[in-house]
């Protein structure tokens, strides 16, 4: 505890040095105790200058991601439920947590990744995680069915949003089913799993797991991604960045998963629907894609639309859409 509050009072100084004594005072801890807690922060990587007589003061353009920069800037009842541990690199955070959650991992473990060296996206595919960005996945225990799990996601992608915008200013949409966007491209990823106990029919675990992109890869995005992925900033962003987000995140989802009510993240879901009046395909994993027209989402979060030539509304719980552009008037 006194490592995340030593860091927390490092980070709000921006810069500034504080002495030994000047952080015992104000975190009423002995100086052997924050220099203990200086010594533990450093030898986890956290870049802390010392200088005789002036005090301890981080790097005023540092990046700290570390599970203590977020813990401390995490709401009591937050801090509470949730255990944080950050690493450098996984392939996946969500493969690994999987792995703990089948040991028996309590709900609330947090893995956050500096970087991924394979991500996944949904159904499957691959999902760009160079350093730099924020990638991380909280472990559940929900007494949810797995109809009921598709509102884990719409939480997710609220809290997603309302985390981006408290660290952005700007305003996020969300395109069906949980992708978040800025200026029509895509900033984060929610990837949510699930593990189903037969017996009940209720879930065993659900992991949660958003992927965001702070900034523009050094080298640019992939071929593949251009004109489709954008970041929350275009440049450098603002110093803990990622820890703030982190923190952000999990105070917005916590207090939505633990009320279960769905008038606290439903009309905010609904309201930030991207997709509405667009012409897309839809792309229901075997059966063959068709070109649509989005009506809306209902309150079972499944998205409206009507084929094209049809005059029925088929509702989508799951699938994927891709916008047609040429379909879709282009607004100047």
């Amino acid at each position: 505890m006194v490592k995340a509050q030593v860091l927390a009072a490092l980070e709000a100084a921006h810069g500034r040095y504080l002495s030994g004594q000047e952080l015992a005072d104000r975190l009423q801890v002995s100086r052997t105790a924050v220099w203990k807690a200086v010594a533990g922060l450093r030898a986890d990587g956290v870049p802390i200058q010392a200088v005789t007589n002036r005090g301890y003061a981080l790097p005023a353009n540092a990046d700290i991601l570390h599970a203590d920069a977020v813990a401390a800037l995490l709401e009591p009842e937050v801090a509470r439920a949730l255990h944080i541990e950050v690493c450098d690199r996984l392939p996946g955070t969500n493969a690994a947590l999987r792995v703990r959650a089948a040991q028996q991992a309590p709900e609330g473990l947090v893995l956050i990744a500096q970087a991924q060296s394979a991500g996944r996206g949904r159904s499957g595919r691959s999902f760009f995680s160079p350093p730099g960005g924020l990638y991380m996945s909280l472990l559940l225990r929900p007494e949810f069915s797995i109809r009921q799990s598709v509102y884990l996601t719409a939480m997710a992608a609220v809290a997603a949003a309302r985390a981006c915008e408290t660290l952005c200013g700007s305003p996020f949409q969300i395109k069906w089913v949980n992708d978040l966007w800025k200026d029509g491209k895509k900033v984060c990823g929610i990837l949510t799993e699930a593990s189903m106990d037969v017996e009940s029919g209720l879930l065993e675990y659900a992991i949660v797991g958003p992927g965001f992109n702070l900034v523009p890869p050094l080298n640019g995005w992939p071929p593949e991604l251009e004109g489709i992925a954008g970041s929350l900033f275009d440049a450098v962003p603002p110093a803990g960045a990622r820890a703030r987000l982190a923190a952000a995140f999990l105070n917005a989802f916590w207090p939505l998963y633990r009320s279960g009510r769905r008038r606290d993240f439903l009309p905010d879901y609904l309201a930030r629907q991207a997709l509405p009046g667009l012409h897309v395909e839809v792309r229901p994993g075997r059966s063959d894609a068709y070109g649509a027209t989005v009506l809306g989402v209902d309150e079972e979060c499944r998205l409206l639309v009507q084929p094209d030539g049809g005059t029925a509304i088929v509702p989508l719980s799951s699938g994927e859409v891709q916008i047609v552009p040429a379909k879709n008037p282009i607004h100047r």
